[in-house]
């Protein structure tokens, strides 16, 4: 049986990048850790998981979450430095 840090390991993303989808869809983790997965494996999915950060980090603000926002702010910074996003 696998676990949550060998899904994690498995999905090729970050704790925190997999509990920013788990935020944006409104699905449990181990949930978003899947599809985190699949959007990484395509050319279009690469692009979403960066909208879907972005996302987060407005929500975050418009609701005055700061610290949150900053936080998501570094997630997306390591996302882009490891992944080829077009803009």
């Amino acid at each position: 049986m696998l676990s949550y840090v060998d899904c994690v390991g498995f999905a090729g993303l970050t704790e925190d990048e997999i509990e920013a989808i788990a935020e944006h869809e409104h699905v449990p983790e181990i949930v978003a850790a899947e599809f985190g997965c699949c959007l990484c494996e395509t050319t279009e999915g690469v692009p979403l998981m960066r909208r879907i950060l972005l996302d987060d980090i407005r929500h975050a603000e418009a609701h005055g979450a700061v610290l949150h926002a900053l936080h998501l702010r570094a997630v997306l910074a390591k996302f882009e430095a490891g992944h080829e996003v077009l803009h």
